[in-house]
This record gives structure tokens, C-alpha cells and sequence, in this order.
């Protein structure tokens, strides 16, 4: 018996889904999601992201910008990006991805276009209210400090250590993990110690997969049974606990 699971976090706007995005997304369905959130990071990703909103009433858009296209700086590339989501924004779930990865900065250059463009987005999330989705890799506690005025953020795919991911959860955040869970020691470490009031599951799809080959949302139940078994658990309360946060968080 499937249990309802909403995949917080997804990219079937990919071209890896090209070949097959409807019959994906009726594996997920299948499989017991019930809303998958659309994660954009560019131009196109933005603007695919909403028309598979608004051709699948289960699929809900989130509006963001790659931490790549801001460490590059490209100004006129990342205006139109905020213009886009400005444009769009009541037609979102979320504003995000976007963030900080240092592990691509070369330069102290890189880092602070990254950071500029990534405040830029802070201030949409928060003169629109809407939840902001964070991409943190090697920079989780430098992301904390920007955001802390925003009411709502998601850790999306989280990777950081555990004493910081307890101060994002001290601040009332939320963290979401990935079909990581699955093979990672350190991401099952997490899952034992975030508490099931701020858990979101995700499966990062095409990224991550728990299975040989492409990820997909379908695969997001197969974190399902490993956080049980760290927590102690059933399933279901797992299922049930990450559902409702995420329908509390995109108000889905």
C-alpha cells in the first residue's frame, strides 16, 4: 500500500526527462506522491517549471536561481531571472532554488557575486512572504546568517553537519533531505537527528537516485522505509509527518 508523499524538491523541467516526463510522472502517482514541487534555476527552468504547474494540478512551481549563474555574475542574465520571478511570484509555491556553493568558487570574487545575487532573491522571498528554498554546499552556516529574517526556508538536499543543521532547526527552519538516505552515512546521521517537525523529503531528481541510473520522484518512497528504521518507526508515520509539513510550507 503506497503511503501519500509529496517530493518536495524536483527537476523534471531537465532534458533528462525529455523522453519520458509524463510517464514519470505518472510512476509517481502510482508510487503514492501526491505533489511534486518543480525546482527552477534558470530562464527556461523558471518558465518550464510553470507550465508543467499548470498542465499537472499535482505539480507545484518554485522560482529560482542557480547559485552557478550567480557566482558568474552575469548581470543581465540574473536581472531578468528576478524580474521573472517577481512577474511570476503568485503563481510559485516558493521562491528557490538559490544559495551559496563554494565548493565551485575558485575566487573570493565568485563567492561575493554569488552572495549579492542570492540577497537579491532573499528580498523577493521576503516582500512576497513566500518560502525560500536554499541551495547550501560547503557554505551551510553562511547561508543561516543571510537568512534569518526570512519567516519560512527550506534546506533543500541537505548536506552540512549536524551542529548546523540543528541551528537551522533551532531557528524554526526546515530540512529537507534527498533520496541520499538511501546510501549515505552521513545523510542517514541526519535523518536521525532532525526532528520530524522539520523534515521534507526530496529526491533532487535526476540527481541522487537511490536506484541504478536516472532519479525520478517516483524513487522518493525508498526513503521511506530507511528513516523508519533509524527513527524506530513506521513508514507511514514517516510518509504522513513529511506531508504535512510540506503542504504547511508551499500551503499545497
Amino acid at each position: 500500500m503506497p503511503y501519500p508523499i509529496i517530493d518536495s524538491h524536483c527537476h523534471l523541467d531537465f532534458p533528462k526527462f525529455n523522453r519520458d516526463r509524463h510517464e514519470a510522472i505518472e510512476r509517481a502517482r502510482e508510487a503514492g506522491v501526491v505533489g511534486m514541487v518543480n525546482s527552477g534555476i534558470s530562464l527556461k527552468g523558471n518558465r518550464m517549471s510553470l507550465e508543467l504547474a499548470e498542465k499537472y494540478e499535482d505539480i507545484h512551481a518554485a522560482l529560482g536561481l542557480s547559485p552557478d549563474i550567480g557566482r558568474e555574475g552575469r548581470e543581465e542574465e540574473i536581472n531578468a531571472i528576478l524580474a521573472q520571478i517577481e512577474a511570476n511570484v503568485e503563481k510559485a509555491v516558493a521562491i528557490g532554488e538559490a544559495g551559496l556553493d563554494y565548493q565551485d568558487c575558485k575566487t573570493d570574487a565568485e563567492k561575493e557575486y554569488q552572495a549579492a545575487s542570492f540577497e537579491k532573491v532573499i528580498e523577493l522571498a521576503k516582500n512576497f512572504e513566500k518560502p525560500l528554498v536554499v541551495h547550501a554546499r560547503e557554505a551551510e552556516a553562511e547561508a543561516l546568517e543571510m537568512v534569518r529574517d526570512v519567516d519560512t526556508v527550506v534546506y533543500h538536499c541537505y548536506s552540512g553537519p549536524l551542529e548546523t543543521m540543528k541551528e537551522i532547526v533551532d531557528a524554526g527552519y526546515y530540512i529537507s533531505l534527498a533520496t541520499l538516505v538511501c546510501f549515505s552515512e552521513h545523510h542517514q546521521a541526519l535523518a536521525a537527528e532532525v526532528p520530524l517537525e522539520n523534515l521534507l523529503l526530496e529526491t533532487d531528481s535526476p540527481f541522487l537516485s537511490p536506484r541504478k541510473g536516472r532519479n525520478e520522484p517516483a524513487f522518493i518512497v525508498d526513503s521511506l522505509p530507511v528513516i523508519a528504521k533509524i527513527r524506530e518507526i513506521e513508514p507511514a508515520e514517516v510518509a504522513k509527518a513529511a506531508t504535512e509539513n510540506a503542504r504547511r510550507v508551499f500551503k499545497i
